[in-house]
């Protein structure tokens, strides 16, 4: 069913079309755009490799994060301002 689908006349016409809406002028500027895209997808696509579990279960490299300092919270007395109460 699918085996002819994409035949060299089809890539012509696609081609074709792509030139049409696009111009001649802004045909460089959506090439680029589209290198970019590959580029980032390709990155993405290789990062996503290397998280895979191996063949024995063991995980991917995972890189290594340090903690960093807990963050002191200072307790309030609640509704004591609105309210007009003094201590």
């Amino acid at each position: 069913m699918l085996r002819n689908a994409l035949e060299p006349w089809h890539v012509v016409i696609v081609v074709a079309a792509i030139a049409l809406l696009f111009g001649s002028r802004r045909l460089p500027e959506v090439a680029r755009g589209l290198g970019r895209s590959m580029r980032i997808l390709k990155a993405e696509t290789r990062a996503l490799h290397e998280d895979d579990p191996g063949p024995d279960g063991a995980p991917g490299p995972v890189p290594a994060v340090e903690p960093g300092p807990t963050p002191v919270v200072e307790p309030t007395k609640v509704g004591t301002a609105a309210a007009g109460v003094d201590d």
